[in-house]
Parts: structure tokens; C-alpha cells; sequence
């Protein structure tokens, strides 16, 4: 199986004051880099960005190269850089952001040609709302189109809405562009926090019957500590997925939970196996910190 995942990788600064240190993260790039390393050389996990001739954007190619992603379809862009975060994490595991992204290399992402042939020999293509949010107007369009002639194809679509308000135009824009997402898509990976958020949804049955309206009944609601619940009401709840034993870290936690679902559905496992997949995984991610740690497996 070959997974493809597409978004923004940017360098992650964190740790107290004085002690900084630097990664890499971003919510897709997370994914590919879990799904890697669940795939145990049985597949292979791709990624799809475009970075800088920076320093940082070095170390990444680097990083990742360390991780067995591919990134062998990244291009680097002269005029601009890998964004930068810094991420501050309280007593109960709860983040807080700073940003240095407008000259991120990935807001070109689609606008070149040769970002689409890194689309073709994937069997599996993942995206998220953050993708999304970063790319020019007319490139999510022509990305759009894209992927619907692939879906033809045989191609499957994973996606997850991972909505940031202040990523978007607006929250007209937001709503319409990710209601395009979730209509196209096999695999649908969102969160009720996000969901309601987005569509002003008033509880979790409203975000079902209105995803389930479009389309979508393969993939799981995430709701954290309550577990996921297949969108095609398979399973009456998600008691069965217990609370992890302690959160230090929320970072990633849905990322995390993505990797663990598509890997397992890659590899031919139930829906109930990738949903134990992914809830174990982030389990084990939340209780350390940073977004990609070096011990969660399956």
C-alpha cells in the first residue's frame, strides 16, 4: 500500500524558556510519519509539501529521512522557508501556539504543475482542512479536480477538517471548502470539537446526520476522551475505547489517531481494529511530550 499524505511541515520550537529545542511536526506530516512507522515495511508512507533552501528546511528532509518517510516529490522554493512554530504546553496538557508562517513554502503548494505527479501511484491519499487552508483558492480547486479523477480511478480519499479559524478567509469560505473535502473523501477522520465548531452543529447526533448527508460513512468520529464512534453507526457507542491514563501532551493526539486508523485499514484490518489502532496510539502519544515521540507503536 502506498500512502500518500499532502500539508504543511513546519519547524517545532519547544521547551522552557532558555532550553528551547527544535523539531519537526504538522498535523498531516505527523500522520505520514506514524503511519511509516506502523506499516513495518509493509507499505510505504509519502509525503507532499514543498520547503525552503533554509537551514531548517534541510534538517527536515533530514528528519524525515530518519523517520523512512518519502519525500522524494518535495520541491524547494529559493523565495521562501519552512514555517515556524512554538508550542507551550500547561499542567493539564493544553497548548497554546506562536507562529511564523506567511512565508511558508507550502502556501505554493499546487500552484507548479509537478505537485500533481506526486499524486499518481498512490492507492491512498490523505488531506486535512489545514492543507487546505494554507493552499491559493485556485490551487485547492485544481487539487479538487484532481483527486475526484483519481477517486474514478480506484484511488481512495482520507480526510480530516482539522479546523483552525484563523488559517481561513473567513468562516463562509471555511464551511463551503470543507464541505467539498467531505463529500469527495472514502475516509472520513473528524473531530466533534472541530465539527461543531465549524457548522454550529448542536451535539454529536447533528454532526453525523450532517457528514452521513454527504456521503460519509466510512472513517470514525474522534471524541477524545469518549473514544470514536464508526460514522456508520456499526457500533452503538465507543465505551469499549477507554480514556488514556494520563495526557501530558495533546499535541497530535488526532493526528496520531489518523496514522493508526489508516495504517491498520491499509493493511486490511476491520474497522473496529483500526479505530483500536489509532485510540491506542494516541493514548500513547498524549502521555508524552511533542508531537512525534519515539516510543508509540502498535
Amino acid at each position: 500500500m502506498k500512502i500518500l499524505c499532502i500539508g504543511e511541515v513546519m519547524a517545532e520550537i519547544s521547551g522552557p524558556p532558555g532550553q528551547f529545542r527544535v523539531g519537526f511536526a504538522g498535523d498531516t506530516f505527523n500522520t505520514a510519519v506514524y503511519c511509516q512507522r506502523l506499516l513495518k515495511g509493509k507499505g510505504q508512507a509519502s509525503y507532499l509539501t514543498r520547503l525552503g533552501h533554509d537551514p531548517l528546511s534541510g534538517a527536515c528532509r533530514l528528519f524525515a529521512q530518519e523517520h523512512a518517510l518519502d519525500l522524494s516529490h518535495c520541491a524547494s522554493d529559493a523565495e521562501a522557508n519552512i514555517g515556524i512554530y512554538a508550542v507551550q504546553t500547561d499542567d493539564a496538557g493544553e497548548r497554546t501556539f506562536s507562529y511564523w508562517r506567511s512565508n511558508s513554502a507550502a502556501r505554493k503548494l499546487f500552484q507548479d504543475a509537478a505537485d500533481f505527479d506526486a499524486l499518481n501511484g498512490a492507492e491512498l491519499i490523505y488531506f486535512s482542512g489545514i492543507t487546505l487552508a494554507v493552499m491559493a483558492p485556485s490551487a485547492r480547486a485544481a487539487l479538487f479536480d484532481r483527486l475526484a479523477a483519481l477517486k474514478l480511478g480506484g484511488v481512495r480519499i482520507a480526510f480530516d477538517s482539522n479546523y483552525r479559524p484563523k488559517l481561513w478567509e473567513c468562516r463562509d469560505t471555511a464551511q463551503q471548502v470543507i464541505t467539498q473535502a467531505w463529500a469527495l473523501d472514502d475516509l472520513a477522520l473528524p473531530s466533534l470539537d472541530d465539527e461543531m465548531a465549524l457548522f454550529g452543529d448542536a451535539d454529536e447526533e447533528a454532526v453525523l446526520m450532517r457528514l452521513n448527508g454527504l456521503g460519509c460513512h466510512h472513517g470514525a468520529l474522534k471524541r477524545g476522551a469518549l473514544g470514536p464512534l464508526p460514522l456508520d453507526r456499526s457500533v452503538a457507542d465507543g465505551g469499549e475505547f477507554l480514556p488514556a491514563d494520563k495526557v501530558i501532551d495533546s499535541t497530535a493526539a488526532g493526528d496520531s489517531f489518523n496514522a493508526g486508523y489508516l495504517a491498520a485499514t491499509a493493511l486490511g484490518h476491520s474497522q473496529n481494529m483500526a479505530m483500536a489502532w489509532g485510540h491506542s496510539l494516541a493514548a500513547q502519544v498524549v502521555a508524552q511530550r511533542g508531537a512525534i515521540v519515539s516510543t508509540a507503536e502498535m
